[in-house]
């Protein structure tokens, strides 16, 4: 997770390919968990996701710097002379990346999801229809969590569920900063970092699912709601049953990126000293 080593269409494929696996095996881990039951308890979604993160990054890191993420892309633009002239190209590739993830696994799973809605009596676009819905975008408070019940919107709010985005993905992006800046001394060798942050995203997931799903990344969001929107989803999917998918799984997750990299960046890194050749510990 750096700045990118290759030309911009090798680098934009390289975000493509990494957000695809991301999104496959993250999302596909949903749709086995909600639609299935195969996957019990939510550290088991959240290990997949986890172990999502890190095969992305190994396979692409060397190109991309595998942001795989519009809101890291954002917070290297700002903080780490990623440059800005990138950020488009970057954040389309994600979010197509994500959106043909999601059609690969609409493909896989599209008649045991027809057979979930046809056993929970729920009609695509239609109020409630979000229970299923939610194997591609997100929705909160999570149906999965509280149901579908008028009375269960009432148990998170759109303000709240913003402050869960925006915080998960701060953590995110501190832990991302920390663990790929040469100047902490004390960070493990680069080729642990894609298992930490994978490890990180997994426990914010354990914190923040039961709320919004913990989304923390705009293309993940968005890519598979658009196909959702696409195969009949309808305003259950855009804008949503309760709107705010904008603030919420966009705007909030770039907002916090953007927080948590200057936590590092002004708070912890001017107290770090670059390492040396004389400090640096030997072979």
């Amino acid at each position: 997770m750096r700045n990118g080593a290759g030309t911009l269409p090798r680098e934009c494929a390289a975000e493509f390919i990494g957000t695809y696996v991301l999104v496959f095996f993250g999302t596909g881990a949903v749709h086995v968990a909600v639609l299935t039951g195969g996957l019990q308890g939510l550290w088991q979604v959240a290990v997949v996701w986890g172990i999502a993160i890190s095969l992305a990054v190994y396979a692409t890191s060397a190109l991309s710097g595998a942001h795989i993420n519009p809101a890291i892309t954002v917070a290297f633009a700002a903080y780490r002379h990623f440059p800005w002239r990138k950020v488009a190209p970057y954040i389309l590739a994600q979010i197509v990346g994500a959106f043909l993830a999601a059609a690969t696994l609409y493909a896989l799973f599209c008649g045991i999801l027809q057979h979930f809605e046809v056993a929970h009596k729920i009609v695509r676009g239609q109020s409630g229809s979000e229970l299923s819905a939610m194997v591609f975008g997100e929705y909160f408070p999570n149906p999965a969590t509280v149901g579908i019940a008028s009375e269960a919107a009432a148990t998170i709010t759109t303000w709240q569920a913003m402050l869960g985005e925006a915080v998960g993905t701060g953590f995110l992006a501190l832990s991302v900063f920390s663990l790929t800046d040469d100047r902490n001394s004390d960070r493990p060798g680069a080729n642990l970092a894609p298992v930490l942050i994978g490890l990180g995203v997994s426990i914010l997931i354990c914190i923040i699912a039961p709320l919004t799903q913990a989304g923390f990344n705009p293309a993940r969001d968005f890519g598979p709601r658009l196909f959702s929107w696409l195969i009949g989803f309808g305003r259950i999917a855009i804008p949503g049953p309760r709107g705010g998918f904008f603030t919420v799984y966009m705007l909030a997750p770039i907002m916090g990126a953007l927080a948590g990299a200057a936590v590092y960046q002004h708070l912890l890194r001017p107290g770090m000293h670059p390492v040396t050749d004389a400090a640096a510990p030997g072979p």
